[in-house]
């Protein structure tokens, strides 16, 4: 067996729920570990002999590295790359390679998903009708919550690479104009407006952006009472770009027409979050879904391996660190 082709996939079950194929996965390595899940205290015995580790969200560390010297690529199964010490793998010339761009029209179509269910008011609809409402209801419809259309609207984007252009897209479809906001930390761009000039004129915020020095708690207070009253905010990006306390508060007053969030600043909320308080109006959260279609978590794994196998042909592909 050669000693360059033994990997070890250390949260396996974070990107495949028994739907996925790893066929192509397997025949990249002579031998494949899989791990439904790996503690930090079990990473470094379980990568002690292994030449490839594959890590979704398990984070691997200075002295992880230091441990294992037979280490030679790590393979991230994300965009995101915090979960491992880069300084330390390029000191020990390990290459780091990760994901790129895999769930756009996942996440794009979650985005549109949550301003529609907003905008049509769908929980508080599914609600009622669960509730007998519309049982009792004295005519043939009910029309207990004011349902607004999109078409016409103004659609605010805070971030506009690849996935922004694919929410901007199908926003235009459904006949909305968007309109880009100038991130913090970026040299001015004439299509792009300041935020204080942009939040008052969108009936919708979406934020497409990475969470950095510049843009943590980006939407505070200030910025969420400079939208319309009405407005709908949107974030499928990072947690920590709304202050999530100040996004509650402003819920409760009514100024905001709802929000949506598919992120929180920890994950998963295992102490508790502002924003999963049970009296907060015309919000809704889902647990960092929007990713998760088959299809996008199928390309991870032909990544994964496009990454594996341009290691081994002496050309490393999307490389980071």
């Amino acid at each position: 067996m050669s000693a360059l082709r033994r990997a070890v996939f250390l949260d396996h079950h974070s990107l495949d729920l028994g739907d996925l194929s790893l066929d192509r996965l397997r025949g990249c390595f002579d031998e494949l570990q899989l791990y439904s899940a790996t503690a930090p205290d079990q990473v470094m015995d379980r990568l002690l002999g292994a030449t490839v580790a594959i890590s979704n969200k398990v984070m691997i560390d200075a002295s992880t590295l230091a441990a294992c010297p037979n280490l030679k690529l790590i393979l991230v199964a994300a965009t995101g790359t915090n979960n491992v010490d880069l300084q330390a793998a390029q000191a020990q010339g390990i290459v780091v390679s990760n994901c790129q761009g895999y769930g756009t029209p996942s996440v794009a179509q979650h985005t549109l998903a949550l301003l529609l269910a907003l905008a049509t008011r769908l929980p508080d609809y599914q609600h009622a009708v669960a509730e007998g409402q519309w049982a009792r209801a004295k005519q043939f419809c009910l029309l207990d919550f004011p349902i607004v259309e999109l078409e016409g609207k103004t659609l605010g984007m805070l971030g506009h690479g690849e996935l922004g252009g694919a929410v901007a897209r199908l926003a235009e479809a459904f006949g909305m104009r968007v309109l880009l906001g100038q991130l913090p930390g970026r040299p001015p761009r004439e299509d792009r407006l300041p935020l204080d000039e942009l939040l008052p004129q969108v009936d919708a915020l979406t934020l497409h952006c990475p969470l950095n020095e510049h843009t943590r708690n980006l939407i505070g207070t200030r910025e969420l009472a400079l939208l319309k009253p009405g407005a709908f905010v949107i974030n499928t990006a990072r947690g920590g770009l709304i202050d999530e306390q100040a996004l509650a508060d402003t819920l409760r007053s009514g100024h905001l027409g709802g929000a949506a969030t598919d992120v929180l600043s920890v994950e998963p909320p295992v102490h508790g979050n502002p924003l999963l308080a049970k009296d907060i109006p015309r919000l809704i959260i889902t647990p960092h879904s929007a990713w998760g279609a088959v299809e996008s978590r199928q390309r991870i794994v032909e990544q994964l391996c496009e990454n594996a196998e341009a290691f081994f042909a002496g050309s490393p592909r999307r490389q980071v660190g």
